[in-house]
């Protein structure tokens, strides 16, 4: 049976033993990343916050398969942001995600409705035309979430019957206003209120493409609007480390209505993606705090490879810089790219590891 089946449904059971540690360490990383952003100045405010985004919009889209530019993802959440001016940005998908996510941020303290869910998913599927953008999904085929060859699937969840979707998402409507949540204990309530409407949405699977990212975006927003500040944090970047562990609670979690298990393990989620949110914070400031340092000291080839370098963030530029990946990056010779690397080594902006045809180089972001 899957939870929607019980008579009970959606009357969910769970005990919270580990709840209260994890509370207790998310606040202590969002104090600590508040007073990390109240000492920026508007200018890396406005970087970091970006940087957050763009990391979501690219994650969200990763877990389901897709793979974006990070470039166009960037440009098209400045244009949403007022950063950027009109940014033609021809990939349909980078445009409604990256709409989506700042939408999400601007929304923290509107009130929840079917309409807004709607809406979202709306922005998300524009332009799309297979895909009835912002509708509940129809027909009497079963949603079903299914791997495996053909002839050889595995049903691992089906969801409700589309005929029931429209009453069933007003009941989650009315479960999430009729929540309670004490204002001695709002923080473990809005972890608490955030897993349990990230699994009650995908239950329902109200939609026929696009409800992971609904469903997460949704879990951003109920955590912001539940602690009534928008919170800067990606979810999806966490759960895109280990997707199948996300995958494998998920399914647990829909076959029974006690889901205790399923609040430590996403509860540990958004702990995690607030401190990899801290982190990405800080690497951006020691990023932003290196370029002012040694941007005159660098030629545009230079600029141009140590940018590539740091768009992998915090896990660093996979396999370290090497004279082939300088060249295919900058467009120049062997001869040049080795003596650019050189001079970047002289000056102490990286280091070198290996030696022979196993050099490679390390980007020093003191």
């Amino acid at each position: 049976m899957y939870n929607w089946q019980y008579k009970e449904w959606p009357n969910f059971i769970y005990r919270l033993e580990e709840v209260q540690s994890i509370a207790i360490a998310f606040a202590q990383e969002m104090g600590a990343l508040n007073g990390l952003l109240t000492g920026l100045n508007s200018a890396l405010k406005q970087e970091a916050f970006v940087e957050v985004l763009i990391s979501e919009a690219m994650k969200t889209s990763e877990i389901e398969g897709e793979y974006m530019s990070r470039e166009d993802v960037m440009s098209s959440i400045k244009k949403n942001l007022g950063i950027q001016g009109d940014v033609v940005v021809r990939d349909r998908r980078v445009a409604g995600v990256a709409e989506l996510m700042t939408t999400i941020r601007d929304s923290a303290s509107i009130e929840l409705t079917v309409e807004v869910i709607m809406r979202w998913h709306a922005i998300l599927m524009e332009g799309f035309p297979r895909i009835n953008a912002g509708k509940w999904r129809t027909g009497e085929e079963p949603m079903q979430i299914i791997s495996g060859s053909y002839g050889k699937e595995t049903i691992h969840y089906e969801a409700p019957p589309s005929a029931v979707v429209p009453k069933e998402m007003e009941q989650m409507i009315n479960w999430f206003k009729s929540y309670e949540v004490k204002e001695s204990e709002y923080i473990i309530a809005a972890l608490i209120k955030t897993a349990i409407i990230h699994l009650y949405f995908e239950s329902i699977h109200p939609f026929e493409d696009g409800n992971g990212r609904i469903g997460r975006a949704l879990a951003e927003y109920t955590l912001s609007h539940t602690l009534k500040s928008p919170v800067l944090l990606s979810i999806s970047k966490t759960i895109e480390k280990n997707k199948q562990v996300y995958y494998d609670n998920l399914k647990i979690a829909q076959a029974s209505l006690d889901i205790t298990g399923w609040i430590n393990y996403f509860t540990k989620v958004i702990f995690e993606a607030q401190k990899e949110t801290r982190e990405l914070i800080e690497f951006t400031v020691r990023k932003a705090k290196f370029f002012d340092k040694n941007r005159d000291l660098l030629n545009d080839r230079q600029m141009k490879a140590i940018n590539r370098m740091l768009e992998q963030g915090i896990e660093g530029f996979i396999g370290g810089m090497t004279a082939k990946k300088y060249m295919s990056i900058t467009r120049t010779s062997k001869a040049t790219a080795t003596r650019d690397l050189q001079r970047l080594q002289e000056l102490g902006i990286v280091e070198q590891l290996g030696h022979g045809r196993s050099v490679r180089y390390q980007l020093i972001l003191s």
